[in-house]
């Protein structure tokens, strides 16, 4: 522990025109014994920074105090040696820019955040990087067009590649294609690079059968028509790519009750092999209508646009025309969708007298009684019911991502988090019986991951991969497993080569970063690790159960067992915890507890109001300094902490801080739901689950509820936070003192 940090506090940018520095320098010097304190009106200069390191040189400190910006910014400029002891007050966003200048309570607010700091640092220990031998080699699941790019990628980068494809040959869906367009041209010499680099691997008609360990030390056993190898990989990328929608759920289209009525994968496997015939009875197509969205854009299918089902059929309507130049083509469409360049073929598609693009809903296809198919349909612009006769009709249906079962593995986790949260011995013991019977990877497994939670990649309703995919599109919930391609969102293979090169940037990342011992994501060079202090472990469960990354697995008695490769130190292990025996360096339940101590409460015959408000750093935390950026003001009578995410709130910290006279607990975190936000995935949700049982608690003491409030909000929502404080110290106000300030 930091024993002796020392105190520098910086005067510019407005913080020594809006405090008195003086008192903090005796705050530093008389009350926390800080055997250094120096001020200086440009700490991030060269001349500040020297005096600093001068400091450190000659042992007089062992740690560092920096009061002065958000440590948000001049992240550079204060890098010193990993191993010190580092912690930043925000005096500038977050009290000068923030509140009233040379305001006694603006005051007041600065010493107690210089008092938590101190106390922060006071707790934290040095950090020591964890360097293992790790493998730089990269594995690659899937020989589609993002696969073979990640492969070649990487390869071309220095790094050694395996590369596992299911099919006996290489090239995934593009292959078999009777044209592509301009981006996958050079598709044969692609798979030609990747079978004579002498970086790669191939493996076909290929599958895993296990993968164990974690980043940088994953042991994967892959099974081919010959044998077993054992492979030891540093980094997984995931490009399984997708399978069309499962048109037999499309029967108002008429697929199933006439072979004339097709989708746009059968019919370009039937332009590939010869002519374009109809199926019925082998006659030429005279006319053929393509029914676009065929299950896509649709609340009982599939909700999302599949991004190539447009251009798909404008590339078919073109073999339709090759093969007849006087066939007529229909095409009905909700919206057609063309991105960039592609806008042009839309074009000269458009431009032919026999091409009829009309804007609609189809609303049933039958057979008619000359054996053609009678398509009724709704036009949309006007509103008329059209009939028309056709030959062939084709469906373009969507792109559903080759994954492990989506709707079975929501079932499983659904099933689970019945069990842990228990709400009633029945509901339990159906929970546990659903769990048992559950067995939903057969036949779905794709990595055969040895995880605690899971044999394959958790998974969004539709079951493309579960990651923050606003700010990590190719993370996983899994970390070193990175997904490409459409089985990763849909996309034309232009897009999937993109991809497959921004997973192998990011898996080479994973393998570099964990031979130092970093993290990557999101808290990218974090260099901590947690602890746990199992002597004391309960086998409750909870940190195994709720961890969002998979990073422990426990043994046959519940005791967790700690893959710390797998971590991305996020801390909701340590919120979960009801014994507090998990804990990090520079981030623990006793480190929070003792900055809690440190805030002054006063008495109650002061009026003024304190309350704790406990920040995600990822979204609240930033958006706080934004505001405080715009000069926007709010109650200095909120003292804030900095959490690494919602779900690492312990509640024995809103314990201690209403114990101490604390008047009310404010939490604010990123949103949850179908399109969070939050980095650690479930961070707010499972704050909220928590905050539920700390409510009943305050009500059998004679508290109100409404003294803790959890508020979700978005990065972007920065001057609402201010309103959001206000609006909750005006609350407290009105509620009263806490009756145990002063016991």
């Amino acid at each position: 522990m930091a024993k002796k940090p020392g105190v520098y506090i910086c005067s510019g940018c407005g913080i020594g025109d809006s405090l008195d520095i003086e008192k903090l320098v005796k705050v530093a010097k008389r009350e926390l014994k800080a055997p250094v304190c120096q001020v200086h009106p440009f700490l991030c200069g060269g001349e500040g920074l020297a005096m600093i390191r001068k400091d450190l040189e000659g042992k007089a400190i062992d740690g560092v105090v920096i009061a002065a910006c958000s440590p948000r910014v001049k992240t550079e400029a204060f890098a010193f040696d990993p191993k010190l002891v580092l912690e930043r007050v925000n005096l500038r966003e977050q009290v000068v820019w923030s509140h009233t200048p040379k305001h006694e309570d603006t005051q007041m607010l600065a010493e107690d955040y210089l008092r938590m700091g101190v106390a922060r640092a006071q707790k934290m220990e040095p950090l020591e990087p964890v360097s293992e031998a790790v493998s730089r080699r990269l594995l690659v699941v899937g020989g589609g067009i993002a696969g073979l790019t990640a492969a070649l990628e990487a390869a071309e980068a220095g790094y050694q590649v395996a590369l596992v494809e299911r099919q006996p040959q290489l090239g995934g869906f593009a292959a078999g294609l009777k044209k592509r367009f301009s981006a996958t041209d050079g598709l044969a010499a692609r798979i030609q690079a990747v079978m004579r680099h002498p970086a790669i691997q191939v493996f076909t008609s290929a599958r895993i059968l296990k993968t164990e360990g974690q980043p940088g030390m994953f042991d994967v056993t892959v099974q081919t028509a010959e044998e077993e190898a054992a492979l030891r990989v540093g980094a997984i990328i995931l490009a399984t790519g997708w399978k069309p929608y499962d048109a037999s759920r499309l029967g108002r289209l008429g697929y199933g009750s006439s072979p004339d009525v097709i989708t746009n994968v059968e019919l370009e496997k039937a332009a590939a092999g010869g002519p374009i015939l109809r199926p019925s009875d082998g006659r030429a197509v005279q006319s053929v209508l393509f029914v676009q969205c065929a299950g896509s854009r649709d609340p009982d299918h599939l909700p999302y646009c599949s991004a190539v089902c447009c251009l798909a059929t404008l590339k078919q309507a073109g073999y339709i025309r090759e093969q007849n130049p006087d066939a007529q083509v229909y095409v009905v469409y909700k919206d057609m969708r063309t991105p960039g360049l592609y806008e042009r073929y839309y074009r000269s598609a458009q431009d032919h007298p026999l091409n009829f693009f009309t804007k609609g809903e189809v609303e049933g296809v039958e057979k008619t009684a000359n054996g053609r198919l009678a398509v009724t349909l709704t036009g949309t612009l006007l509103g008329e019911k059209i009939v028309l006769h056709v030959d062939l009709v084709v469906l373009a249906t969507g792109m559903a991502p080759n994954s492990a079962d989506g709707e079975a593995i929501r079932a499983l986790e659904d099933a689970k988090l019945k069990v842990v949260k228990g709400e009633s011995e029945a509901q339990r013991a159906e929970a546990v019986k659903r769990v048992e019977e559950l067995k939903i990877h057969e036949s779905t497994q794709i990595l055969n991951l040895s995880y605690r939670q899971g044999p394959d990649l958790p998974v969004l309703r539709y079951g493309f991969p579960d990651s923050h995919f606003v700010c990590f599109p190719y993370e996983t919930r899994r970390t070193g497993i990175y997904a490409a391609g459409t089985v990763r969102a849909p996309m034309d293979a232009a897009q999937a080569q993109e991809d497959g090169l921004g997973a192998a940037m990011k898996a080479i990342q994973s393998v570099e970063l964990a031979a130092q011992g970093q993290a990557l994501h999101p808290r990218s060079g974090d260099l901590s690790f947690p602890s746990f202090f199992l002597q004391r472990c309960t086998q409750c469960k909870r940190c195994t159960e709720e961890c969002p990354f998979g990073a422990l697995d426990e043994d046959e008695k519940g005791t967790p067992k700690p893959n710390p490769y797998r971590c991305r130190r996020c801390g909701v292990c340590l919120g979960a915890c009801p014994e507090r025996i998990i804990s990090f360096k520079n981030y623990s339940v006793d480190m929070i507890a003792s900055m809690i101590k440190a805030i002054e409460v006063p008495e109650e015959d002061e009026e003024k109001p304190r309350v704790v408000a406990f920040l995600c750093e990822n979204d609240a935390y930033a958006a706080l300094d934004m505001a405080g950026l715009r000069r926007m003001q709010y109650d200095p009578g909120v003292r804030v902490i900095p959490l690494r995410c919602l779900g690492s709130m312990n509640i024995v910290w809103i314990a201690d801080a209403l114990s101490r006279g604390v008047d009310g607990v404010l939490l604010v975190g990123c949103k949850y739901g179908d399109d969070y936000q939050c980095h650690f995935v479930k961070g707010s949700e499972l704050a909220d689950r928590r905050l539920e049982n700390v409510k009943e608690t305050l009500q059998r003491l004679r508290l109100e509820p409404e003294r803790i409030q959890l508020t979700e909000l978005a990065i972007s929502e920065s001057a609402r936070l201010p309103v959001v404080i206000n609006e909750f110290m005006d609350r407290i106000r009105a509620m009263g003192p806490n009756p145990y300030k002063g016991l």
